[in-house]
């Protein structure tokens, strides 16, 4: 039974492998365009004016109290129709269409930006204010305070935080495979359909999706690591 998994033009190995790498690049992509989307939405609550304040926490609280699979529907359906509507107050009139992966990405970023945001958004305000008004008695400018107080200190706090986004990111892969998406379980679902063996081929993902998920796990404890080392060697002394 493990021959189906062999590579070549008998086997399904190198579908599953190539779906696992497209899971990978769904993940990526999302995660790094939820940090800086959430970074930005973190700055509109903590700083904004009131009126982008409250759009930026309407965008957190309904995004992360819709399934995620709404939120690719949504953007599957009319993603196309929005950007269609929009090219066209600039005067295009042709078709827009949007790929299988641009949907993937982006409806997985929306939901990881929402998450990111609140995560980033508690780091900073853990972050002790006498640091920062210590930082303004000196003299040091806003990018400076920003620079080398505020952002290692916040990132102390939100690394733990990230790896759980980072994880929830890489498991809402699963669902562009609604869309078509060749990633890991619709080529599991390929596999399974074409041998009419689910078990094979659903423990196999599951055992890629634990692989990667221990192993992202390991990065962001090192990252953690890292990141307090100061703050170990103070406790310590």
């Amino acid at each position: 039974m493990l021959d189906l998994l062999r590579f070549g033009s008998d086997g399904w190995g190198d579908e599953i492998a190539r779906g696992a790498g497209m899971t990978l690049a769904v993940a990526i992509l999302a995660y790094l365009i939820g940090i800086l989307a959430g970074s930005g939405v973190a700055a509109a609550k903590l700083s904004g004016p009131a009126p982008v304040r409250w759009l930026a926490a309407a965008y957190t609280t309904i995004v992360r109290g819709v399934p995620a699979l709404l939120v690719i529907w949504l953007l599957f359906f009319g993603g196309s129709g929005l950007i269609g509507w929009v090219a066209g107050l600039f005067g295009y009139s042709g078709p827009v269409e949007l790929s299988s992966f641009a949907v993937g990405v982006t409806a997985v970023g929306i939901v990881s930006a929402a998450y990111a945001a609140e995560v980033i958004r508690g780091a900073v305000t853990a972050v002790p204010k006498g640091q920062l008004e210590a930082a303004r008695a000196l003299g040091m400018g806003r990018f400076l305070i920003l620079r080398r107080i505020l952002v290692p200190q916040a990132l102390r706090y939100a690394l733990p935080g990230l790896g759980n986004v980072w994880q929830m990111t890489l498991k809402d892969t699963t669902l562009v495979s609604v869309v078509s998406l060749a990633e890991l379980m619709r080529q599991a679902y390929l596999g399974m359909q074409s041998t009419r063996q689910p078990f094979l081929f659903y423990v196999t993902a599951a055992i890629l999706y634990m692989i990667m998920t221990t192993c992202s796990e390991a990065l962001f404890r090192a990252l953690s690591r890292r990141a307090e080392r100061g703050v170990r060697r103070a406790v310590n002394n």
